[in-house]
Parts: structure tokens; sequence; C-alpha cells
């Protein structure tokens, strides 16, 4: 009897572990993936892959990531797409390039953003070699190939429609395009209005054609309050105030872009794109820093000359002692902190930040379905 017993107790508990490990397996397919579109705010390092200068590869890069070594976000340490994946908890997205982006960390999701990138085959050009869009989609094809094969052909599509997905373009077509030299090609092609109207109108076939590809749950964001970056501020604005023709920009591309994406939404037929209005978080920080534990939001951590906010972040470069005290990490983009609390309203900020709601609701409402 005790032989049974134990053989009994033995076959048990391996049984146990059969099914533990297989659940696991399940979880991980059956798990939110998140995809990642987009330029350098969150590129998760898919331009190490590259031969461009838009990339984020060496110190003091990743300063404050958990292995101190850069990774190829443009911050000290985490950036956007890092803090959702820990809201929707999942593990970070992998580059779509990286090697390691097979087997099951596929059904993860995959990041496809590229810095430098814009709405526009033509923004971006002087860094040569980066995804541009039309590529981010091919690939995103391909994932889902690679996806099918793995899975079947169905569950991969499921993985797709139940995804969440970001997407954060627009603002290099500004930075890097319109006003990247006095009379660019796009500045005496079209006066801005027309400019902001002509990029809209492209974007909403980029969207489109992201609804095409299975996305069903899409957050937009627009652009930040652009002319109050260190970069802007050091080389348009005037005794430290923000450029007033790139924040005529911004405000004229965001509240255009919100009123798009409720036109997409009625014509699909339901809440598919979610407006985040990253200018106005990034306004918080501008007006009132010291709310959020900023003791700036004018010098960037890194760089050089006014406000730290000319040329490049490298190993030359003045660095603050403490990146949690600045809302700007270099020229350009948010320090790790500041992209942590922009998430936070992602998550649960109010019809103001996020409509028609934040990622909070939508999970809400996406568990019940």
């Amino acid at each position: 009897m005790a032989k049974s017993y134990t053989f009994f107790k033995s076959w048990s508990t391996t049984l146990l572990g059969l099914l533990m490990a297989l659940g696991t397996l399940t979880n991980q397919a059956e798990a939110r993936a998140f995809f990642v579109f987009g330029d350098s705010l969150v590129d998760n390092g898919n331009n190490n892959y590259l031969a461009t200068t838009a990339r984020a590869d060496s110190p003091p890069y990743g300063i404050d990531y958990p292995t101190r070594r850069p990774t190829g976000r443009f911050s000290n340490g985490l950036n956007i797409p890092d803090f959702i994946s820990r809201e929707i908890g999942s593990e970070p997205t992998l580059p779509y390039l990286a090697p390691e982006l097979n087997g099951q960390k596929l059904l993860v999701g995959a990041n496809f953003a590229s810095a430098g990138i814009g709405i526009l085959n033509d923004t971006g050009i002087q860094f040569v070699n980066i995804i541009r869009m039309y590529r981010q989609y091919q690939y995103f094809e391909q994932y889902q190939q690679r996806v099918a094969a793995l899975i079947g052909a169905q569950r991969a599509k499921q993985l797709v429609n139940q995804a969440l997905v970001l997407i954060t373009v627009g603002g290099n077509d500004f930075v890097n395009n319109y006003y990247l030299v006095p009379f660019s090609a796009r500045s005496r092609q079209f006066p801005l209005p027309n400019y902001v109207k002509y990029l809209i109108s492209e974007y909403k076939k980029l969207l489109q054609r992201l609804y095409d590809l299975g996305a069903r749950r899409v957050i937009v964001t627009g652009t930040g309050p652009m002319g109050c970056v260190p970069a802007e501020l050091a080389t348009r604005g005037r005794n430290g105030q923000c450029s007033a023709e790139l924040q005529r920009a911004a405000s004229l591309f965001n509240p255009q872009l919100a009123q798009m994406l409720r036109q997409l939404n009625s014509g699909v037929g339901r809440d598919v794109f979610i407006a985040a209005n990253i200018q106005q978080m990034h306004n918080d920080f501008v007006t009132n820093p010291q709310a959020f534990g900023f003791v700036t939001s004018k010098v960037a951590c890194c760089g050089q000359g006014p406000y730290n906010g000319i040329g490049l972040c490298t190993v030359a470069s003045n660095l603050c002692p403490n990146r949690n005290l600045y809302a700007f990490w270099d020229p350009f983009h948010p320090s790790e902190k500041a992209n942590g609390l922009i998430v936070q309203e992602i998550m649960t900020g109010s019809t103001e930040y996020m409509y028609p709601m934040n990622l909070s609701t939508i999970m809400a409402l996406d568990s019940r379905t």
C-alpha cells in the first residue's frame, strides 16, 4: 500500500508540474501583447542595428537603466513604452530588429519604433538609414506571419486584435523637416497651417492602415510643447522663453489630431483610437516643474551650451548628478522620471489628458470581453 501511495503521490506531483508548465505557456500565449510604433520618444533600440547617426547606444544614455548601460533608448533609464509594459503586467517589448526576439518572446509583442522618423517619408533624411513608417508596418506584417507560424493563424489574429498599440510620431515632421533649416523644402511648399493639414491627412492614412493590419486599441500621442524643449530654448527661444513658432505648430497640430481621431472612431463605430494629450502633460512640467519635484524644465540634464540644449548627449557633455531633478534628459527627450509621470496620466488621467478614456478604463473594459 505504501508503494502504491508513493507512486500515486509521485505521479500526481509530476502531473501537477506538467499542468503548471502548460499553464505558464498558455498565459504567455494569452497575455495581452503590446506593439509600439514611432520615433525616438518610444524607440527601444531598433536603431542600434542600423547604420545611422540617430542612435543612443553610448554612455551616458542608460545610466539609470537596471543594467546601467545604454540600450538604444533616448533616456537615462526607462522610456514611455517601458512604463506602459509595467502597468499592463508585461515584459518590456524588445526591438523588432533584436536577434533575441523569437519563440515565446514574440507573444509579448514588439517595438518597431525608430529614432528620427516622421509621418512623412522625407522627414529625417539627414539620418539616412532609419525605419520609416511604411517599413515599420511591413515589419508588423512580417511579425504576424512569424507569430502565425508559432501559434496558428487564428490565434495570431486574436493576439493582434486584443493587443495594446502605442504610436508616437509627428514631432520630427516639424523639428527635423519643416523647421530643420531656414527656407526648407516643406516650408517653401506649405505655409504652416496648410502643412499641418497635410500632416493630419497623411497621419490619418497611417492610422487607417494600422486598423487594417488588425490594431483595435491604439493610443495615439500628440506632440509635446516642441518650442519648450532645451534644444529650442537654446537655438530659437529668447531669454529662456519657448519658441513661439514651434509652439504655434504644436497648438495647430494637436487639436486637429484629436479631431481626426474622433472621425476615425466614428467611421469604424467604436473607440479604437485614444488621444493622449502629451502637450498638456508636458506643459504641466514646463509651467510648474517644482510641483513635480523638478528643479528645472529648461535645462537638460545632459548636453552642452545654453540650457545644455546644443549638440548631442555624449561622455563629453555636462551631466547632472541627480536625473530625478530634471524634466529633460537631453536636448529633446524627457527624463525617466518625466516618462513615468506621463504614463501615470496615460493610466489615470482625466479626459483633458486622455480622450475618450484612459488606459485604466481601457483595461477594465477589455477584461470583460
